[in-house]
């Protein structure tokens, strides 16, 4: 209200604080889970080309192309080793990405799955997709000595046999050695026998006796074969020095040795001891141990004692890359005489793995009218450890208004529990835990940083109900008379305030042609000079509008 009077009195303000009482209604709302209704599988060759086609898994999976993109299709494994498959988001197929080596992921086992999963969110979706790796005939048979050396007796007899050193070839099945040949001679043939693992090995056999006058050293082309197409080879060259008898064999004292190591044992353990015998005397009785066909990778985790047979660890043993392991050991003789045992060694885990947390999705910011229930993240929880060292338990910290809701297998969705207010905590750092069930336990946690986005949902708010101004009659046009102030708690263009005059009219005129006020500051200046016998007092609304969409007001 403006009064016009003969003397003029000063201008005071008289500031009130409002308060804002919020009401916060909280609506549950419950995410949809969907989970995987079908194994999906596919069979290829080993050492595909990058970028070529596996099938198109979105067929398969009765996926609609255009959905693949918005629901954020990837291709995920247990692990975080190498990823050797992805999916193309623009047609569905399923694309080799990198090398797959049927021999270093499955050495021999009979069969090779690549087992994978295809995510989809909104809702979250699991698929399991697993790919057969069969084997192609690209490893050729390799004796582990170029020379295989004996030492024969001329008095040996027709019929003799001689273990030959078996050569080993990384394919599996048909593309694994099937036959081996030798050279043509006079005095020797070639035996190949298959074990009841379908080993092959060859035996030297005397075919016509040996006459050291006549002929001191014998050499002969020893030849592996596989079964691939094509088909693939790898020779030794057999030097048999003629001497006097050394008829025993070295024999072990078991054909198959089985022993249980620990994982992450200390150097030097002592794993177990081969043993092997030799009738002969002397030197033809003297036994000396090898590993034979040794991986390079094993190379790195034993030794093997030449005198004694005892295997011990001088390198790391990881259950997590392998639990279990085979060597062959070789016992020969003094004059070349062989033979063979196997060493099986499991390797038992322990707990030495602490649970691995990874944000595999996270909505930010997210918006505080969002409704409790609110889906704002996806965590998946993995530990490379094994049975009861590898379940764990996942918890958030408390006072926040989130929660882990479990989902698929080891993967949680991070929810809202209740309505978020901007204007109280625009910034949430949400600490997640994960503990495993080992013994000790292992544990680890990772910190999500979650931003709230401004809604407009508060007007301004005046500072007073009404204000007062005094002014004398014949001021000058121009002159500021008084100042109105509203505050608005929110952010940015939603929180900032314009002022403006309510249409209206007095005496007749727009009330616009006798004040003004600054849209910015909220001052009001006269516009005209007032005169007292025409106007003593008049009225004015002014509005306080924030920048919001759609904007709030309030007058006074």
């Amino acid at each position: 209200m403006l009064r016009n009077e003969r003397k003029a009195l000063p201008t005071t303000r008289n500031t009130i604080n409002g308060r804002i009482a919020l009401i916060l209604l909280c609506v549950w709302h419950f995410t949809a889970l969907h989970f995987a209704h079908g194994d999906v599988s596919y069979t290829i060759a080993e050492e595909m080309k990058r970028g070529s086609v596996i099938g198109n898994i979105g067929k398969d999976l009765g996926l609609q192309i255009s959905d693949l993109a918005s629901r954020k299709a990837r291709i995920d494994t247990d692990t975080n080793d190498k990823r050797y498959c992805d999916i193309n988001l623009g047609s569905g197929d399923l694309i080799v990405t990198d090398r797959i080596d049927r021999e270093s992921l499955c050495a021999k086992k009979a069969v090779c799955p690549l087992k994978m999963e295809l995510i989809l969110e909104n809702p979250l979706e699991l698929q399991r997709v697993t790919v057969h790796v069969q084997d192609v005939n690209d490893n050729a048979p390799e004796f582990s000595d170029d020379v295989i050396s004996f030492e024969i007796s001329e008095s040996a007899v027709k019929g003799a046999k001689f273990l030959l050193t078996e050569a080993r070839d990384a394919d599996i099945g048909q593309n694994a050695v099937q036959s081996y040949t030798l050279q043509n001679n006079k005095h020797f043939s070639i035996n190949v026998n298959t074990e009841v693992s379908g080993r092959k090995y060859s035996e030297l056999v005397l075919v016509r006796e040996l006459d050291r006058e006549e002929e001191r050293e014998i050499k002969l082309v020893l030849t592996a074969l596989d079964g691939g197409a094509p088909q693939r080879s790898g020779t030794a060259v057999v030097h048999v020095t003629v001497l006097d008898a050394n008829d025993n064999a070295p024999v072990f004292s078991q054909e198959i040795y089985k022993a249980s190591l620990p994982e992450n044992s200390p150097l030097d353990t002592l794993v177990l001891r081969v043993s092997a015998t030799d009738a002969d005397e002397g030197p033809n009785g003297e036994v000396i141990y090898t590993f034979d066909h040794m991986s390079d990778d094993h190379v790195s985790h034993f030794t093997l004692d030449d005198k004694t047979g005892e295997i011990k660890v001088i390198g790391p043993i990881d259950y997590e890359t392998g639990n279990s392991i085979e060597l062959r050991v070789r016992a020969k003789d003094g004059p070349g005489l062989t033979s063979y045992c196997t060493v099986n060694i499991e390797i038992t885990d322990v707990n030495d793995n602490p649970p691995v947390i990874s944000l595999k999705s996270l909505s930010n910011p997210v918006p505080e009218n969002a409704p409790p229930g609110t889906e704002v993240g996806i965590i998946n929880v993995q530990d490379r450890d094994s049975e009861k060292n590898r379940q764990v338990r996942c918890s958030i910290q408390q006072n926040v208004p989130f929660k882990l809701v479990p989902s698929i297998k080891n993967y949680y969705s991070l929810v809202t529990t209740g309505q978020l207010d901007r204007e109280l905590v625009s910034d949430y750092n949400i600490t997640i835990s994960a503990t495993d069930e080992g013994s000790p336990p292992l544990s680890s946690s990772k910190t999500v940083q979650l931003s709230v986005a401004d809604i407009n949902d508060n007007p301004p708010v005046f500072e007073e109900q009404s204000y007062s101004a005094y002014v004398s009659e014949n001021n000058k046009p121009g002159s500021t008379l008084c100042s109105v102030s509203a505050r608005d708690p929110d952010w940015r263009q939603n929180g900032t305030v314009i002022y403006s005059l309510l249409p209206a009219e007095v005496n007749g005129a727009s009330v616009s042609s006798y004040l003004s006020v600054n849209g910015d500051t909220g001052v009001i200046h006269a516009v005209r000079s007032f005169d007292y016998e025409q106007l003593r007092s008049f009225k004015v609304h002014v509005m306080a509008r924030d920048n919001g969409s759609p904007p709030l007001s309030s007058n006074v």
